[in-house]
C-alpha cells in the first residue's frame, strides 16, 4: 500500500475549454453582444433582463475602443442603444458591457467654475470632486403641492426686462426668436448681469464656437467661478445632447438644494427637442405633428418642470431660448414651450434690423408673474407705456410714407415722442449692467416729461 499511486481521471471532452472560458469571465459584469447595427441604431442581445431605459452600455469595438451608448428602447430580446461617439470598427458580435448605475449624477460645489460635456467629463477648469448625493438624470419633477410662489423680484440687469417684463425668483421664461436675432447675446447678458449666487448654463446643439464665445466673451473670471457650464454641440449624437441637458438640470437642483439662488440658462430647448426627435425615430416611434414623435412633447415638460419655484428654497430661475423656425411662433415646438413656461420674451427681427439691441418687443412679450412683483406706480406706468407704443405702431406706416403731419393729433404726437425716447432708453450695450429700481424710475420719468402719466 505504501507504493500505491493516486488515480487521476483524464479530462472529459471539452472540460479544458470550459475551464478556460470560466476563467475569462469578469465577475460582476453583465455582458451582451451586438446583434445588429443600422446607421446609429445598435441592437444588443443578452442584457435585456438586467437593463432599463437610460442605462449606458460600453461597446468594445474591434479596434479596441470603448464606445459608450445609451439604451433608448427594447425590441423583443434586444436592447436598442444609440452611441455617444463614432461607431467605426463596431460590428455584430462585439461585446456590450452594461453600466446600470450610470443614469445618475453626483454634483459637488467644485463643479462651479468648470465646463462639462454630456458624459460629465470636465473640459475646462479645475478638477471637480464627486458629491455624496445621487441625483437621477431623469428625476421626477417636484409634486404640484410642493411648488412655492414667485414673490421676490429679480434684477435681470437688462433694461427692457426690468422695466417691462419684471421676473421673479423661480420663474421660467422663454426667449423666442429666429436665427441671428440675438438670443445668445441676451442670454450672455443675463449670465453676466443678473444677481444670483450660482449660474448653470446648458449649451445644447449649438455651434462649437459658442462655448468659447459664451464663456470668454460674456463672463469675467469672477463670474466664471460661480458658473457651471454643460455643452453638447450640434455635431454630437442626439443622446449626448439629451444627456447634457439632464445633467445640467441635476446640477441646478443640487445647487438649489444647497441653499443658493440659482439661475439656469439653456440655449436652446429647440435643439433639445430635435435630439428627442432623433432618438424617438431611432427607437421606432411614428412621427406626428411637425415631424416630431409624441414622446418629444411628453419629455420636454419633464425637463422644464424640474425648474421653477420650490417651497422652502429660492427655486431655480430659468431663461430658455427657443429657436422659432421661419419666425413662425405657432410652429410645434414654440407653441408647446410657450404653454409650459411662465412667460415669453419675443425678439423681433425688424427691431434688430433697425439697430436696437437687445431686440425685445416689449409690447408682445409677457411675464406672467410681473403684476404681483411690481408696485402700483410701476403697473400704472406700464399700462400707459404700452398704450402709447401701440398707438405709435398704428401710425408707423403713415409716418414712413409721409402721410401724417405733426400737430394733427396731440395723442399721436405724444406716442411718436414716447417711441423715440423709449427706443433710446431700451438700447443697451451687452457690457452695460442696469439696475431694476433705476430702470423703473427712468421709465416713469420719460412718461412724466411728455405729460403721459395719466390717462
Amino acid at each position: 500500500m505504501a507504493n500505491a499511486k493516486i488515480f487521476t481521471p483524464p479530462p472529459l471532452p471539452g472540460h479544458r475549454r470550459l475551464l478556460d472560458a470560466l476563467s475569462s469571465v469578469r465577475m460582476g459584469e453583465i455582458i451582451g453582444r451586438v446583434s445588429a447595427i443600422s446607421d446609429q441604431r445598435i441592437a444588443v442581445r443578452g442584457i435585456s433582463a438586467h437593463a432599463a431605459i437610460g442605462d449606458v452600455l460600453h461597446l468594445r469595438a474591434r479596434d479596441g475602443r470603448d464606445i459608450p451608448a445609451e439604451i433608448v428602447a427594447f425590441d423583443g430580446d434586444d436592447a436598442v442603444a444609440l452611441p455617444f461617439g463614432e461607431i467605426a470598427a463596431l460590428g455584430p458580435g462585439c461585446e456590450a458591457v452594461l453600466s446600470p448605475a450610470s443614469a445618475v449624477a453626483r454634483p459637488h460645489d467644485s463643479w462651479l467654475g468648470c465646463v462639462f460635456d454630456g458624459l460629465g467629463r470636465c473640459l475646462m477648469g479645475p478638477t471637480p470632486s464627486t458629491g455624496a448625493t445621487e441625483y437621477p438624470l431623469r428625476r421626477q419633477p417636484p409634486p404640484p403641492a410642493a411648488r412655492g410662489l414667485t414673490t421676490d423680484p429679480v434684477d435681470a440687469g437688462v433694461i427692457a426686462m426690468n422695466a417691462f417684463l419684471t421676473c421673479g425668483l423661480g420663474q421660467r421664461l422663454g426667449i423666442f426668436a429666429g436665427s441671428g436675432v440675438g438670443k445668445t447675446t441676451l442670454l450672455g447678458m443675463l449670465a453676466a448681469h443678473a444677481r444670483f449666487d450660482a449660474v448653470v448654463i446648458a449649451l445644447i446643439g449649438e455651434r462649437g464656437k459658442e462655448l468659447a464665445d459664451f464663456v470668454l466673451r460674456y463672463l469675467s473670471p469672477e463670474q466664471r467661478a460661480r458658473a457651471a457650464v454643460f455643452v453638447s454641440t450640434s455635431d454630437e449624437p442626439a443622446v449626448l445632447r439629451r444627456r447634457a441637458s439632464f445633467l445640467a438640470v441635476a446640477a441646478a437642483e443640487y445647487l438649489r438644494d444647497s441653499g443658493r439662488r440659482v439661475l439656469f440658462l439653456m440655449d436652446s430647448v429647440t435643439r433639445f427637442a430635435a435630439a428627442l426627435r432623433e432618438i424617438g425615430i431611432a427607437a421606432g416611434e411614428p412621427v406626428g405633428l411637425g415631424g416630431y414623435p409624441p414622446s418629444v412633447f411628453a419629455q420636454m415638460p419633464r425637463l422644464l418642470e424640474r425648474l421653477g419655484p420650490l417651497e422652502g428654497t429660492s427655486g431655480i430661475t430659468a431663461f430658455i431660448t427657443v429657436l422659432v423656425e421661419g419666425d413662425d411662433m405657432n410652429e410645434p415646438v414654440s407653441d408647446a414651450v410657450r404653454g409650459f413656461l411662465d412667460g415669453h420674451v419675443l425678439l423681433d427681427r425688424r427691431i434688430a434690423d433697425a439697430g436696437r439691441y437687445p431686440a425685445i418687443d416689449v409690447v408682445r412679450s409677457v411675464s406672467r408673474a410681473a403684476p404681483r412683483l411690481q408696485t402700483r406706480a410701476h403697473r400704472d406706468a406700464l399700462r400707459r407705456a404700452v398704450a402709447l407704443e401701440t398707438a405709435y405702431r398704428e401710425v408707423a406706416d403713415l409716418l414712413r410714407l409721409g402721410l401724417y403731419k405733426t400737430g394733427t393729433d396731440p395723442e399721436t404726437d405724444r406716442a411718436i415722442e414716447f417711441h423715440r425716447r423709449l427706443e433710446a432708453f431700451l438700447d443697451q450695450d451687452e457690457a452695460d449692467r442696469s439696475d431694476l429700481e433705476g430702470d423703473v424710475r427712468t421709465l416713469i420719468a420719460i412718461l412724466d416729461e411728455i405729460g403721459a402719466t395719466q390717462d
